[in-house]
């Protein structure tokens, strides 16, 4: 089983590595993949122990590690067992990750086609077009509130999007899943705390995405996540394990 003190030399040696999230994302794929099922799991629990602890490179490398359980587990032989084995192990924290179900609120899908129909008349292939190249604030604010993921995935390519635009998106009700999850898969946007933050506490997000934001959340957010009876219970439960390790800061 790996030890704490060989998952502080990975989180260091990642640390290091140069380029985007991406490329950190795809790094922590293959190492995780690198151990059999029960070993992965372990060293994924000490990374988020060491996360939580406040140790930076163990901070900034679990994002990586979370996100490639998902974005890339076709990459991981054994992805689908994990939660399974972490329940056995007992490694509460690891299993979390693994949330799954509908979102605590839903959107019709039906709904939310007819809203972007009565708004936006041109053809789907202008607006996306429209959503990744406008220079108009006022034009990329009223793109990025439509439902169909295509179109927010190109607006949140636009140079012009900013932060406070990006966190209104995320925090938007009601909403259907495929927008949010367009923005939790941005490597632009996704790891910036305010994004993280409007995401995790919309009652309208998977929880199975939740559930990878949360260990990345500071004391004070877990707090208020902990006690929100508007977000998933299971991100709630998820929370309040993670406090009782001890703050990541505040």
């Amino acid at each position: 089983m790996p030890t704490q003190e060989q998952a502080r030399n990975l989180a260091l040696r990642l640390h290091g590595l140069s380029g985007s999230s991406e490329i950190l994302r795809k790094a922590a794929a293959r190492e995780i993949a690198r151990f059999d099922p029960l070993d992965a799991n372990e060293l994924i629990s000490h990374l988020i122990a060491l996360a939580r602890s406040g140790w930076e490179p163990a901070t900034h490398v679990l994002s990586a590690f979370v996100a490639a359980l998902a974005m890339e587990a076709a990459q991981i032989p054994y992805a689908e067992a994990l939660r399974r084995l972490a329940q056995v192990q007992a490694l509460p924290t690891v299993a979390d990750l693994f949330a799954d179900g509908p979102p605590r609120q839903e959107m019709d899908p039906g709904a939310a086609a007819k809203a972007d129909a009565r708004a936006f008349t041109q053809s789907l292939g202008h607006l996306k077009q429209q959503a990744r190249l406008t220079r108009d604030p006022d034009v990329l604010a009223r793109l990025v509130t439509m439902s169909n993921p295509s179109v927010v995935r190109n607006a949140l390519l636009n140079p012009r999007l900013t932060e406070p635009l990006v966190v209104r998106m995320a925090a938007r009700r009601p909403a259907r899943p495929e927008p949010l999850v367009e923005i939790w898969k941005s490597s632009r946007w996704s790891s910036r705390h305010s994004v993280r933050r409007a995401l995790v506490f919309n009652p309208y997000l998977p929880p199975e995405v939740g559930a990878k934001i949360v260990p990345l959340l500071n004391a004070t957010d877990l707090a208020e996540l902990a006690g929100d009876s508007s977000v998933h219970p299971s991100l709630r439960e998820q929370a309040a394990r993670l406090l009782e390790q001890g703050p990541m800061g505040g």
